[in-house]
């Protein structure tokens, strides 16, 4: 009689939802409760260039039991993110990257991250840069990126186009650049830095990851297994499709568009990801290790408003009162309809009850401080 076999535990790194818009066809509570079906005791969400869908995300994990890891994939620029030229499109503008926030401070540095890559590094794509990634590395867990990041381009445009034969001798240049690339990282991010590698089906995932693993051991770098998760389940491949096909303007019959290849990137089962990446096992309970390192508590529900400490030791509120009156005094000098004798109308007054009475009840009298 055979022995069943026992497939190790898996959490997904790098999974996009309706967030990455027009990009990703998953609903945050489908995400969720199908992690929750395939008994997986955590999941990311790094959708792309935003972190949207992040508490939406964060409340559908705790009501499932699971711990949310929240991440974004980033846009990065080649060099600075105040460099807006020459670029023709996203593809030239930008390298992707992983980040997940391990703690509450790698979740409040990725906030800084993405709000500063809309409010100064927007070009095509909402980008940040190294400098801020040095500036916000606390807290952050980093992988290498699909793909289309800056480590897997090197190795990429290293490869010979074999299977087998991804660092040719001729490439070595291309190659030493992926491993300064690696290195930075690496230097900044320290042990919370992973080359990533990926396998949905395409050939230039296996390319990516077969040059990856090597310079991951040259370089004594650990390597995590993700899954380009874009939809929750196979069938919604096509829905997929026509996402994109948006997204592009495109005919779902124009030959030479953009599109996701074959019905991989889907949320994966662990038996499915030990099947697709059989010879990287370690890669693959890596990615376990990584989420069980993850510990957020956002405190959902509690105000984080800053407090104040008015003069004289009056309340708040009585301060606040104090100014809007010498502040209506100010404004309606002049203007006869507002006054009563020397002091200000009971309609004025009035009014201003009312909203220092709405202000009061809700607890916002330091905050208009």
């Amino acid at each position: 009689m055979s022995e069943s076999v026992v497939v190790p535990s898996f959490v997904h790194l790098h999974c996009h939802s309706h967030f990455s818009l027009l990009d990703g066809a998953s609903p945050i509570k489908g995400l969720v409760k199908r992690a929750k079906e395939l008994g997986m005791n955590g999941l990311a969400l790094t959708d792309h260039g935003n972190l949207y869908g992040a508490l939406e995300f964060y409340k559908a994990c705790k009501e499932a039991e699971i711990n949310p890891v929240l991440g974004y994939e980033a846009y990065v620029a080649p060099g600075s993110r105040f460099d807006k030229s020459g670029a023709l499109s996203s593809k030239e503008a930008t390298f992707h990257l992983t980040l997940l926030a391990q703690n509450r401070t790698g979740f409040r540095n990725l906030v800084k991250l993405a709000s500063r890559a809309f409010l100064e590094g927007f070009y095509h794509k909402p980008r940040i840069d190294r400098a801020l990634l040095e500036e916000y590395s606390e807290g952050i867990i980093c992988l290498s990126g699909c793909v289309s990041g800056e480590f897997s381009r090197a190795l990429l445009a290293a490869s010979s186009g074999k299977r087998g034969e991804a660092l040719g001798a001729q490439a070595e240049e291309q190659v030493a650049r992926a491993m300064e690339i690696a290195a930075w990282f690496s230097r900044v991010f320290g042990d919370r830095y992973f080359i990533e590698i990926q396998d949905n089906g395409l050939e230039i995932q296996r390319l990516a990851k077969e040059a990856a693993v090597e310079v991951a051991g040259r370089m004594g770098l650990p390597l995590v297994a993700t899954s380009d998760a874009h939809y929750v389940r196979r069938e919604d491949a096509e829905a997929q499709d026509v996402l994109l096909c948006i997204n592009t303007g495109k005919y779902r019959t124009d030959a030479n568009r953009m599109r996701m290849e074959g019905d991989q990137f889907y949320l994966r089962s662990p038996e499915e990801m030990y099947a697709a990446l059989s010879d990287q096992a370690d890669a693959l309970r890596r990615a376990q290790q990584i989420a069980d390192s993850v510990d957020i508590d956002l405190e959902l529900g509690k105000r984080h408003f800053p407090t104040f400490a008015p003069p004289e030791q009056k309340s708040s509120l009585d301060y606040l009162r104090e100014l809007c009156v010498a502040g209506l005094k100010d404004r309606y000098a002049g203007q006869a309809d507002r006054w009563e004798g020397d002091d200000l109308s009971r309609e004025v007054y009035d009014r201003l009850n009312r909203e220092l009475g709405v202000i009061g009840k809700l607890g916002f009298c330091d905050y208009f401080l």
